[in-house]
């Protein structure tokens, strides 16, 4: 547990004005948690989905909307996270945040973050990031709030694939990653952050809830740790397949 209780830690910001006090006062955070018994691992179990939460078109180019990012890193790793996925047979899901035309569509939400308009139902800004390369097999859950399980039949259609685990990916870290993560916990699954995988517009509260989600909700891990993972999982599947090419060979040479 040692080990893999560091995968949570903030990863310590370039020099620069005011960061080593940030960063001491993270430590001393982070040790204040374990004597109190806060920040344990869920750890890993044995049927995960992947969830990609918003890296839309409208978030993901910094061109398109204001409310749009420099994500190219998250998406790279995020892509590698999927495509190891794809190779285990994982189940995979989105979420892309749309919006009607009428003014009330969102409610509070959209009040709070008037751009949110940008996100028109059937415009390019809801696509799916091309890069991810999604399959027409992978779910798309249209949402209007900051969770993905908020108004989607997301818990039901995990709950009945049998998944226990739901590595993250997406953005942003502050907003729908969290709320997100924080509904995965309530729902009973493990919630999984990768890190290298999710990403936010500014870089404070992208490490402070990282930090938080890591303490309280799920574990944050970086992505060689979710590879590995979802590797694991693949290699008893390619075997037993080989498997059974092997005996199908020998009982045609039987015949």
């Amino acid at each position: 547990m040692g080990a893999e209780r560091r995968h949570g830690r903030p990863a310590r910001p370039a020099r620069g004005r005011g960061t080593e006090g940030r960063w001491g006062e993270l430590e001393a955070t982070q040790r204040l948690y374990a004597s109190r018994g806060i920040g344990e691992r869920v750890g890993f179990g044995a049927r995960p989905a992947v969830l990609v939460v918003d890296f839309q078109r409208g978030l993901t180019d910094p061109a398109a909307s204001a409310l749009g990012a420099r994500l190219d890193d998250e998406i790279a790793a995020c892509r590698r996270l999927l495509d190891t996925a794809r190779a285990a047979r994982v189940p995979i899901h989105y979420t892309t945040t749309a919006y009607g035309a009428a003014p009330g569509d969102g409610g509070p939400f959209r009040r709070k973050l008037p751009r949110l308009a940008d996100l028109r139902e059937g415009t390019p800004l809801v696509d799916i990031d091309p890069r991810l390369a999604r399959r027409p097999t992978e779910t798309v859950w249209a949402k209007r709030g900051a969770s993905a399980f908020f108004g989607t039949a997301l818990a039901a259609a995990l709950t009945a694939a049998g998944v226990d685990t739901v590595l993250v990916a997406g953005c942003t870290t502050s907003g729908c990653i969290r709320a997100s993560v924080v509904d995965a916990c309530q729902h009973g699954f493990r919630a999984i952050v990768v890190r290298e995988a999710v990403g936010d517009r500014a870089r404070a509260p992208h490490e402070a809830n990282l930090f938080d989600m890591d303490a309280k909700y799920g574990d944050v891990v970086p992505l060689r740790a979710a590879l590995a993972f979802l590797g694991a999982l693949r290699a008893p599947r390619v075997a037993s397949a080989s498997g059974e090419r092997r005996a199908r060979l020998a009982r045609g040479s039987r015949r």
